[in-house]
C-alpha cells in the first residue's frame, strides 16, 4: 500500500491539466467582465504561486461568484408588510490539491483536523459594486489561501487514510477533465412592478382577511435577478443571467379538534407576464380558501396501506425523493451513503414503462416555466439532457465533474448555493410513460386494486407541499412526502371523501416498484430543493401514478385553540 501512495503522488505531479481556453479577450468596457478578469488573475496566481515550503501547491482552482437581487412585496389583512430589494455577492473558491485521479476531495471527516481552530475565517462575500476588482482580488486572495491550508490538510490525511483502505483498481478519479467554456451572457433587464403588486397584493389579502374560517394568511410576490461569474485554471470563464419571478401564498386554519391546517401556493415564471394577476391571481387564492375550509371540515385518516393514486404534483414529488436523490453522484462514491443504485447500471430499477429524464435545457411545459433551466451548471459545464433511467433500465448517475466508476465526464449537474460546493443535483426531472391510462380508467382501476386487496377504499392524493428522503447508509432507507388535498375513495360506490391529518412513508424500492400504472395528464411542480450544496430551484414533471401499495401514518398532532376573539376585520 505505501508503494500505491507514492505511485499516486508521482501520477499526481506529472498530470498535465486540459489547456486553457484562448479566446477569452475581454470587453473592459463591461464592467462584469472587469470583474471575472480580477477573479480570473487571482485564480491563476493562485495555481502558479500559492505553495507550502516542502509541500505541493494546487493543480486546479476555480472560483465563482454569484450575485443576487431581490425585488419584493408582501402582504397581510390588506396591507403591506415587506417593501425592499436586497443586493448581495458570494463567492466560492475551490482550491485543490493532488492530481486528476487523486486529490484532497472526499467524506466530510478528512476535512475534520486542528488547524481549523486557527481564530480566522475568510468568509464569503463578494464585493456588490462592479469596479472592486482590487477588492474582488483580496477577497479570492483570502479564502483561496484558506482553501489551500484545509486542501492540503484533507490531501495529506486522505494519503493516510489509505494505508487502512483496500486496493480499489476501478476507483474513479478525483476530478473529470471537461473542456473549457467560455461564454458571456448579454445584461438581463428584469423590471418589477413594485406600485402594482402593492395594489394587488394589498386588495387580494385583504379580501382573504375577511374569511373567519382563516386565521391569518400572507401574499408575497418576488423577483430574484442571479448573475454568476465562473472561472478556472483550465481557461473556463461564463458570465450568465437568470432571473425567477414568483407569487407565494399562504394561509393558516385550525381545524375544530385543534388540528393546525396549513395551504399555500407558488406561481413561477421567468418573467412577471408569466405570473397569475387580477382575476387570475383571485381565483386561485379563492381555491386555495376554499380547500382550506374544507380541510377543517373533513374527518382524520387513520394510518393505511393500500392502493393509491397520486396526481402528477403528487408522484413527482415521490419520484424525486425515492428515484432522484439516490441517483445523484457523489453519494456513489460516498461510503456513508446507503446506494441504493450503485452497481445497478443496466439494470431494472422501475417499472419497464417508465423513463426518467433530467434536463435542464428545457425552459417551459405548455406554458408552465420549469424552475430547474440553466445553460450552464456551477462548475462551469454545459448543462446536459440525461436519461437516467430507460424503460426501467438505469441508464446513468446525474453527475458533476466528480466521476463515478463507470463514468469519467460530467454530465452538466454540478449545482449549489451561492457559497456552496458544488455537487450532483438534480434539475428539471421527467418521467415519461410508454402506456398511460386516462384518469377515469385509472380510478376504476384504483377501485378495482382496492377491492383485489379487500380494502373499503383506495386514496387519491391531489397536491402535496413537499417532501424529504433520507440516504445515509447509517439510517433508515426511506422518504416522507407531506400530502395536502387526499381524498378516500369508496371502493363499491366510487365516491370521493376529503380526508386529513396524514403523511405518506415508505422505502424507495418498494415504492417505486409498486406504481402499475400511468395517467395521460403530466403536470408541472415547480419549487426548490435543498441538499448538501444548499437551496438550487427545480421542477418535476409527472403524470399520475397508480401505486399498488403506499403508506400512509398519522401527522404530527399540532394542535391548539383558535384566537378566543373572532378577527376585526371578518365579516
Amino acid at each position: 500500500m505505501p508503494f500505491l501512495l507514492i505511485a499516486l503522488a508521482l501520477v499526481a505531479q506529472a498530470q498535465v491539466p486540459p489547456p486553457a481556453a484562448d479566446d477569452w479577450h475581454p470587453n473592459l468596457s463591461d464592467p462584469r467582465q472587469r470583474m471575472l478578469s480580477a477573479l480570473a488573475i487571482e485564480l491563476d496566481r493562485s495555481l502558479h504561486e500559492l505553495k507550502l515550503r516542502d509541500h505541493e501547491g494546487p493543480y486546479f482552482v476555480s472560483g465563482a461568484v454569484r450575485g443576487t437581487e431581490t425585488e419584493e412585496v408582501a402582504a397581510k389583512y390588506g396591507s403591506i408588510f415587506i417593501d425592499g430589494s436586497k443586493r448581495e455577492r458570494n463567492l466560492h473558491v475551490d482550491v485543490r490539491v493532488g492530481g486528476y485521479q487523486f486529490d484532497n476531495t472526499g467524506n466530510a471527516e478528512i476535512f475534520d483536523f486542528d488547524a481549523a481552530e486557527s481564530g480566522y475565517s475568510a468568509g464569503h462575500i463578494a464585493p456588490l459594486d462592479n469596479e472592486g476588482g482590487p477588492a474582488l482580488r483580496n477577497a479570492v486572495w483570502l479564502l483561496a489561501d484558506e482553501s489551500y491550508k484545509h486542501a492540503l490538510a484533507a490531501f495529506l490525511k486522505k494519503k493516510g487514510k489509505e494505508i487502512y483502505r483496500p486496493d480499489e483498481p476501478e476507483r474513479p478519479a478525483s476530478l473529470s477533465r471537461e473542456a473549457a467554456v467560455t461564454k458571456v451572457a448579454p445584461p438581463l433587464s428584469a423590471p418589477f412592478d413594485r406600485a402594482a403588486w402593492r395594489t394587488e397584493l394589498s386588495r387580494e389579502s385583504a379580501r382573504l382577511s375577511t374569511r373567519p374560517e382563516l386565521f391569518d394568511a400572507h401574499l408575497r410576490a418576488s423577483v430574484d435577478r442571479t448573475e454568476r461569474l465562473i472561472a478556472n485554471t483550465e481557461g473556463t470563464r461564463i458570465i450568465s443571467e437568470q432571473a425567477i419571478y414568483a407569487v407565494h401564498a399562504q394561509a393558516w386554519a385550525r381545524a375544530p379538534d385543534g388540528m393546525l391546517l396549513e395551504n399555500s401556493r407558488d406561481w413561477y415564471g421567468f418573467s412577471e407576464d408569466q405570473l397569475p394577476r387580477g382575476k387570475d391571481l383571485a381565483d386561485k387564492l379563492d381555491v386555495l380558501a376554499a380547500e382550506l375550509i374544507a380541510l377543517r371540515k373533513a374527518p382524520v385518516l387513520d394510518p393505511y396501506t393500500g392502493p393509491a393514486l397520486l396526481a402528477p404534483e403528487a408522484s413527482g414529488v415521490l419520484f424525486h425523493e425515492a428515484v432522484g436523490h439516490r441517483l445523484e453522484g457523489e453519494r456513489q462514491n460516498d461510503d456513508h451513503d446507503g446506494h441504493t443504485f450503485k452497481g445497478q447500471i443496466g439494470k431494472p430499477i422501475l417499472p419497464a414503462f417508465l423513463t426518467i429524464i433530467d434536463d435542464p435545457t428545457r425552459t417551459k411545459l405548455g406554458a408552465t416555466t420549469l424552475n430547474g433551466f440553466y445553460d450552464f451548471d456551477d462548475q462551469g459545464v454545459p448543462a446536459q439532457k440525461t436519461v437516467l433511467v430507460k424503460n426501467g433500465m438505469l441508464n446513468t448517475f446525474l453527475l458533476s465533474r466528480a466521476p463515478v466508476q463507470g463514468f469519467t465526464h460530467s454530465n452538466g449537474h454540478g449545482r449549489s448555493a451561492a457559497g456552496r460546493e458544488p455537487v450532483a443535483r438534480m434539475s428539471n426531472l421527467i418521467v415519461e410513460s410508454s402506456r398511460t391510462m386516462t384518469r377515469a380508467e385509472l380510478k376504476a382501476a384504483l377501485l378495482a386494486e382496492a377491492k383485489r386487496q379487500g380494502k373499503p377504499y383506495g386514496l387519491l392524493i391531489e397536491d402535496v407541499s413537499g417532501g424529504n428522503t433520507d440516504t445515509s447508509g447509517n439510517g433508515y432507507q426511506a422518504f416522507k412526502g407531506q400530502p395536502r388535498m387526499v381524498y378516500r375513495v369508496d371502493a363499491t360506490t366510487g365516491a370521493e371523501e376529503l380526508v386529513r391529518g396524514v403523511d405518506v412513508v415508505g422505502t424507495p424500492l418498494s415504492s417505486i416498484n409498486k406504481i402499475v400504472a400511468a395517467g395521460d395528464d403530466t403536470r408541472v411542480f415547480d419549487g426548490y430543493c435543498g441538499a448538501e450544496s444548499g437551496f438550487v430551484p427545480v421542477s418535476t414533471v409527472a403524470p399520475t401514478v397508480l401505486v399498488a401499495e403506499i403508506e400512509l401514518q398519522r401527522t404530527r398532532r399540532d394542535s391548539g385553540r383558535p384566537p378566543v376573539l373572532p378577527s376585526p376585520m371578518a365579516k
